[in-house]
């Protein structure tokens, strides 16, 4: 897997960090400023208002400075609160707070003691989380990379594959013409080679599909959850996609037979290509496509841009049908366009 794909993979799995990371960097930043003008020791007392003065208009808010006139041990200091909003009139009363060992030190409300620490203590907790993601990210990367089928095995070359004795071109398509949809994948003929058909839907919790392979007539049932997405950045390709498939985690379920995906993350756009490789070898080249996924329809129809993540094109020398379709319902269900 080259850089690009590993960076990516990276910003995706550490997403978190970068949004944790700062937050936590913040709260303390204004935990240590709430430190040292710290005001719970400030003293109240009743000041007059000798100015307002309508400084800003605000979406209809109005701001104003407010000139105040207050005493303290019999001496008179002149002060101003900028920028309230509210009412205010010359001659009004207005409640001051003071530092006892410098009245001219003065707000208008004072903060509660505990503040300060649980801004401190909430920023280092979310630095801890963040550095803790980062950690995790790292050793996801370096877990994935070591315990890749065929790890030591020459890179893998998709150069050549599509046209390579054994490769042989498949067509995904989405049958979305119920409430129940599924997809089916076909041959060049349109001769049935598996289909997945949603048996029960959900708004939420668990979807139930039958993935039948018509090649060996196998059947099976599983249980498929909504796809749950988390952007940070999209600038940094940290969308994070992923669904549960019979309890799991659709990507471990992937990478646990022995599947590694990788995309141009520069893009062919429109066409985003994902490369899949098992065993360290070439397993299959999936094209995102237009809903025409046959040749003769897509010219006749002249649609030649994606019309979403549902139709794809598909080169494989496998007849392990299960596993090449659970990698294209994978990209598909989650919007991929990275690698995993």
């Amino acid at each position: 897997m080259d850089f690009e794909n590993k960076f990516s993979r990276f910003m995706r799995n550490s997403g978190p960090a970068r949004v944790l990371v700062p937050i936590g960097l913040m709260l303390i930043v204004f935990g240590i400023v709430l430190f040292l003008f710290k005001t719970e020791n400030y003293v109240e007392t009743m000041g007059k208002i000798t100015e307002v003065t309508d400084v800003t208009v605000d979406k209809g808010q109005k701001e104003y400075d407010v000139s105040i006139q207050y005493t303290v041990d019999g001496r008179e200091y002149n002060s101003v609160f900028p920028n309230l909003s509210g009412e205010y009139n010359v001659g009004d009363n207005i409640q001051v707070f003071y530092d006892p060992e410098d009245p001219e030190r003065i707000t208008n409300s004072k903060t509660a003691s505990f503040i300060a620490p649980l801004m401190v203590a909430g920023g280092a907790v979310a630095i801890f989380l963040g550095i803790r993601q980062t950690a995790r990210a790292f050793k996801k990367s370096r877990e994935l990379d070591q315990t890749a089928p065929g790890k030591g095995a020459p890179q893998v070359d998709f150069g050549a594959f599509m046209t390579a004795p054994g490769v042989t071109e498949y067509y995904c398509r989405h049958d979305g013409e119920t409430l129940r949809p599924g997809y089916i994948l076909e041959d060049a003929y349109r001769g049935l080679i598996f289909e997945a058909k949603m048996l029960k839907n959900a708004l939420v919790g668990t979807r139930t599909f039958r993935f039948t392979d018509h090649t060996t007539g196998s059947v099976k049932e599983h249980e498929v959850g909504h796809t749950m997405t988390q952007t940070y950045n999209e600038e940094f390709l940290s969308a994070r996609s992923w669904f549960k498939f019979d309890g799991k985690n659709i990507w471990d379920v992937v990478h646990e037979r022995g599947l590694r995906l990788s995309t141009d993350v520069r893009s062919e756009f429109p066409r985003v290509v994902y490369e899949a490789s098992k065993d360290g070898q070439p397993f299959a080249r999936i094209e995102a496509c237009s809903k025409y996924v046959h040749e003769d329809e897509e010219a006749q129809h002249k649609i030649l841009i994606p019309v979403g993540r549902y139709y794809y094109r598909v080169w494989t020398n496998t007849k392990d049908f299960e596993t090449l379709f659970l990698a294209i319902f994978a990209v598909s269900e989650t919007e991929q366009v990275m690698t995993e």
